[in-house]
């Protein structure tokens, strides 16, 4: 057993010194195209970037193309719509204490509501609203400290594609589940994010820097344990003035991220049309959303 740990952080250095030679390199030759110049903060903010996002074997090609045009507009976009909407209700009817709905949120024409189904907007816009500072707070760290890295490597519209993907599995999943209890929250979204991240990382765990590995999934499993905590009390534990609501959003967002998440993600230097795994989890999906829609109509409960 000592001999296995010892040739364990044996290779875990020859990692590390493999990534500083490379570092090096990668400096060297961005002060020679520079004329002998340090390397520019952008040029930093990218390599980090690449560390803390891609495989090894990704990250030479990213740093060659690396820009930061566009910008991470769909992220940032979303979580401004999520703050405006909240401070928007917050203002136009205070809430006595922040950590439950309020009935001006219940009524909201955003909100996921089982007696308004056929209102089908409402299983996107829900993410707008949040049941409390906690719960947004959560969610806009969460979505931007991921997001916006994950937006500089792979563009908007795959980030893009992730996160709704989340958010209308959500939405449908809590119809199927929890078929009676209304839903807020951009959890789904987030969710989705971390499970294509997390995947990434366990998948990819050896080549990127496993000291970083470790900490990478054990932040996550600490978020996510927190955010589930909160979702769990808002489903459970709610007061008895409160209205519950569903946390099977965050699962199945979760399971959208770990399935096309993680296929969107991992297609950084391939076509991602031409990848059969990301046809596959698309197939996979249409199929839950298919019977999502079919139990709606004729077999909930809350018809």
């Amino acid at each position: 057993m000592a001999d296995a740990h010892d040739l364990e952080l044996e290779s875990m250095n020859l990692n590390m010194e493999r990534e500083m030679k490379q570092e090096l390199e990668e400096e060297e030759k961005v002060g020679e195209n520079r004329g002998g110049k340090a390397p520019s903060k952008d040029k930093k903010v990218h390599r980090i970037v690449s560390k803390w996002m891609l495989p090894e074997k990704a990250r030479r090609s990213y740093l060659d193309r690396a820009n930061c045009f566009p910008p991470p507009v769909f992220i940032i976009s979303i979580s401004l719509a999520e703050l405006a909407v909240f401070i928007y209700y917050a203002v136009w009817k205070p809430q006595k204490q922040w950590i439950t709905l309020d009935t001006g949120i219940l009524e909201s024409p955003f909100i996921y509501s089982p007696d308004k189904r056929e209102e089908a907007w409402r299983f996107i816009s829900y993410m707008l609203v949040h049941a409390g500072v906690q719960h947004i707070l959560g969610n806009l760290v969460m979505q931007l400290v991921l997001g916006i890295p994950l937006e500089m490597v792979h563009k908007g519209h795959r980030v893009g594609l992730v996160y709704l993907a989340g958010v209308i599995a959500g939405s449908l999943a809590s119809s199927i589940f929890d078929p009676l209890k209304y839903l807020v929250g951009a959890s789904g979204g987030v969710y989705a994010l971390m499970g294509g991240y997390f995947m990434n990382v366990l998948v990819n765990f050896q080549e990127m820097i496993p000291a970083f590995g470790i900490a990478r999934l054990l932040i996550s499993i600490l978020i996510i344990a927190s955010d589930m905590g909160f979702a769990l009390y808002r489903r459970f534990f709610v007061p008895a003035n409160g209205s519950p609501v569903s946390f099977a959003a965050h699962i199945a967002g979760g399971f959208a991220g770990m399935s096309i998440g993680y296929t969107v993600f991992s297609c950084f230097d391939t076509a991602l049309l031409k990848d059969p795994r990301f046809w596959i989890a698309i197939a996979a999906y249409l199929a839950c959303f298919v019977f999502a829609v079919f139990f709606n109509i004729f077999l909930s409960p809350a018809n």
